[in-house]
């Protein structure tokens, strides 16, 4: 039986990852600068639903964020699995790992019911203020959610 994570740590991307002094804090940097770029976008956009910026019309901001946010899981996600295959049985067993990836994916979530529901009428309540609740709660729910995801990254350090 194969062990996918003894499989991947032992793959020569993860070798050089932990080898090499500079690949693993060079991708590191990647992941930082495209997590960046993501949760600036989404901060950005929520902070419009909540209704900072009414000069911006929502949909304008969504159409002009929308694009830098999917575009920077190109820089995430590669740059996380890298990190990731460098160690990934202490990552699995590391809970702070495990509920940042929950947070992740509770964030997606939010995101996706917010984009097929409330976001599908924003023509009708774009202009006004306040914009309807349930957008001001999944904008909130968003950005709490992002918070935790980077503080959860962040003491994986120390954990």
């Amino acid at each position: 039986m194969i062990d996918p994570a003894g499989w991947l740590s032992a793959t020569p991307l993860a070798r050089a990852m932990r080898d090499s002094p500079w690949l693993y804090p060079a991708v590191e940097t990647i992941h930082i600068v495209g997590f960046c770029i993501l949760v600036g976008a989404v901060a950005m956009f929520d902070l419009r639903v909540l209704g900072w910026g009414r000069a911006l019309p929502v949909s304008a901001l969504g159409r002009h964020l929308l694009p830098w946010s999917a575009g920077s899981v190109a820089l995430v996600l590669p740059a996380g699995l890298m990190m990731f295959s460098t160690q990934p049985q202490a990552f699995l067993g590391n809970p702070l790992f495990l509920l940042k990836l929950t947070l992740i994916a509770l964030a997606g979530v939010n995101a996706l019911v917010f984009h097929v529901g409330v976001y599908r009428s924003v023509a009708a309540w774009e202009r006004t203020h306040p914009a309807p609740s349930l957008a001001r709660m999944q904008a909130s729910l968003s950005l709490a959610l992002w918070v935790a995801v980077i503080a959860c990254g962040r003491m994986l350090a120390y954990y």
